[in-house]
């Protein structure tokens, strides 16, 4: 009696530990993978959700199809981290959609408002993307979306940048849009912000202080906004912005207008330079701090020992490609050839250079000593010495005697 009573037990336990597993059939119209967790019904010309989908879903492709509203469908899918509803005609975000939820694709569809709904309490929301639809107001709340790097509204109809954006926001996609203007506060606390779009816009100028606070910015994109140039008032903040900040600037407003009158021209050394002139054989003039616009470079004195330092530019999510060749503005200090950021080498000699550049290749330029710090171009073969010494007046004077002496004992 025992026996019968354990070997059913066992029947029992295998039972419940396979049924669910046979139950959870892939429906006809999808593609699954991963025990049927990882569902694909893209490009089905779905209006309903399919039949047969598990409960323990990690990913579920619903684009390319004709969805118009599923509000309360999804909420049941408790393990669900990706969520692609892409290329849909839906109005909205999808109501009550699970809290465990990483990344959402919404785009390309008739979403007219964010509203706060749509993401409040998502707390582990990494990447949200509303773009290609017709947005013009999107409302956010900062403390509910604590995990959210990635937001990327590009190519709606959004007036003003989304106030209340999360903290610890990294990049912040509004090109193809119709911003004008940016509400005081809007990004003072993002403190991690790394990549700004802002391309393809209506800005005219920037607001006073708006991107004082943006320590951490590595790219920030601004071309294809009519600048008001000629606005002394407003415009000229964000030019001096761009000539200062460490970031790299794709668009420098007015790069092409004579704004930067404020820094007089540095003066070009008149004496010619001799190939295979050595820097130390020449007086070093006081370093001068470069800044480099579209095709232009203006100089300003700084002391001799002044670094700006650079933080290399690390790609986040996918992007699309941006013209290299776009008007940038950086601030360097330019000590060797080919290097952007250099500190001076302890126990030699600082050689500055001074560039005036209107065809993108200097006209004058001063030989400079190998770096120890970056990865300039390869220049001719230097004797390795312990550091260039600048000769004395009194030892020319004397070497031009030798010479000179030298020369009448031979003739």
């Amino acid at each position: 009696m025992e026996y019968q009573i354990l070997n059913t037990s066992t029947c029992l336990l295998v039972l419940l530990v396979f049924i669910p597993t046979g139950l959870g059939i892939c429906p006809s119209s999808c593609k699954c993978s991963g025990n049927d967790r990882n569902v694909d019904c893209s490009g089905r010309n779905l209006t309903v959700l399919p039949q047969g989908l598990q409960d323990n879903l990690t990913y579920l492709n619903l684009s390319f199809n004709q969805f118009v509203d599923l509000d309360h469908q999804l909420t049941r899918f408790t393990n669900l981290r990706t969520l692609d509803i892409s290329n849909n005609r839906l109005k909205n975000v999808p109501a009550h959609l699970p809290k465990s939820l990483w990344e959402l694709y919404a785009t390309n569809n008739n979403i007219k408002v964010l509203q706060k709904l749509d993401t409040a309490y998502q707390w582990n929301l990494r990447v949200l993307d509303v773009s290609r639809n017709m947005v013009e107001r999107a409302v956010l709340i900062n403390n509910t979306l604590s995990s959210l790097k990635f937001l990327n509204l590009s190519s709606n109809k959004l007036w003003t940048v989304p106030t209340n954006m999360p903290y610890n926001i990294e990049t912040v996609d509004l090109s193809n849009n119709f911003l004008s203007q940016i509400l005081p506060g809007t990004l003072v606390r993002l403190q991690h912000l790394t990549s700004l779009y802002l391309h393809n816009n209506k800005f005219s100028y920037i607001p006073d202080k708006a991107f004082d606070q943006l320590s951490q910015l590595q790219v920030i994109t601004l071309y294809n906004n009519p600048w008001s140039c000629s606005d002394n008032q407003n415009i000229p903040y964000v030019l001096q912005w761009v000539q200062g900040t460490a970031a790299r600037v794709l668009g420098a407003p007015c790069a092409e207008q004579p704004w930067a009158s404020t820094a007089p021209a540095p003066a070009l050394d008149a004496s010619p330079i001799l190939k295979g002139t050595k820097a130390g054989d020449r007086e070093a003039p006081e370093p001068t701090k470069v800044t480099k616009t579209h095709k232009q470079f203006k100089a300003k004195a700084v002391p001799p020992l002044a670094t700006q330092s650079h933080p290399a530019l690390f790609p986040g999510t996918a992007r699309p490609q941006l013209p290299q060749e776009a008007a940038a503005t950086r601030t360097i200090l330019v000590q060797a050839e080919g290097n952007a950021s250099l500190a001076p080498a302890t126990g030699s000699s600082t050689t500055p250079m001074t560039l005036s550049i209107t065809s993108g290749m200097p006209t004058n330029y001063s030989k400079m000593p190998r770096s120890t710090s970056g990865t300039p171009r390869k220049e001719e073969a230097t004797p390795s010495a312990p550091g260039p010494r600048v000769p004395s007046r009194a030892s020319r004077w004397h070497t031009g005697l030798l010479c000179l002496a030298l020369l009448h004992a031979l003739a």
